[in-house]
C-alpha cells in the first residue's frame, strides 16, 4: 500500500480538507494465552488485506508499528468517519464477526485479561495538521493522500497549516 521509491528533496502529503485517522492496537497481557489472544494478532492483517482489496470502503493507507514485544498498533487513514463506521457496522466485513466473538468472550469472563485491545479515532480539521518528508517514501500521510512538492504548500510549518482547499468546512467559511 505503500511506495518504496525514495522522493528526493522536501515533500509534504497532499491531503486536502479534513483528515480521518484511527489508531487501532493491541496489547499481549499474558504471552502463556496464545489461545487468546493470537485470533486477535491475526485478525488485523486479515481486515487490512479485505479493506486493500476494495478502495471504495475508504482506507487510503496505514502503518504498522511496534510499541513493544506486546504492543502493537496501526495508523490508518481514512477518506471519511462514515466509510470508517460503515466499514466497522457492516455484518458482511471482517470486523463486526470478530468484534462479536471478543464481546461474547468477555462477556462469559474467557478472556481474563490476557488481551488489550484499544483505539483512538480523530478527525483532524484542515488547517490543523501539517507535514514533511526529506528524501523519504511516500509514508503516513503522504502514502494515503499523495505526495507534493514542499513548495506547493509552502516551506513554513505556519504556512502548510495555513492551506486551505477549499474542501472543509472551515474553509468554505473563509
Amino acid at each position: 500500500m505503500f511506495a518504496k521509491r525514495i522522493t528526493a528533496g522536501r515533500t509534504t502529503a497532499g491531503a486536502e480538507g479534513d483528515v480521518v485517522v484511527l489508531l487501532i492496537g493491541m496489547r499481549i497481557n499474558r504471552f502463556w494465552a496464545a489461545h487468546q489472544w493470537l485470533p486477535v494478532f491475526l485478525a488485523m492483517p486479515r481486515m487490512l488485506r479485505e479493506l486493500g482489496k476494495d478502495r471504495e470502503k475508504g482506507l487510503l493507507g496505514h502503518v504498522l508499528l511496534t510499541a513493544s514485544p506486546r504492543s502493537y498498533y496501526v495508523v490508518q487513514y481514512w477518506e471519511s468517519k462514515e466509510k470508517l463506521y460503515a466499514y466497522a457496522h457492516d455484518p458482511a466485513a471482517q470486523h463486526q464477526p470478530m468484534w462479536a466473538l471478543i464481546n461474547r468472550a468477555e462477556k462469559a469472563g474467557k478472556v481474563r485479561g490476557h488481551v488489550g485491545l484499544w483505539h483512538e479515532a480523530y478527525i483532524v480539521p484542515e488547517g490543523s495538521y501539517e507535514s514533511i518528508y526529506a528524501d523519504m517514501p511516500a509514508f503516513g500521510l503522504a502514502a494515503a493522500h499523495g505526495q507534493l512538492p514542499l513548495e506547493r504548500r509552502g516551506r513554513r510549518a505556519s504556512d502548510r497549516f495555513a492551506h486551505r482547499s477549499g474542501k472543509s468546512p472551515a474553509a468554505r467559511a473563509d
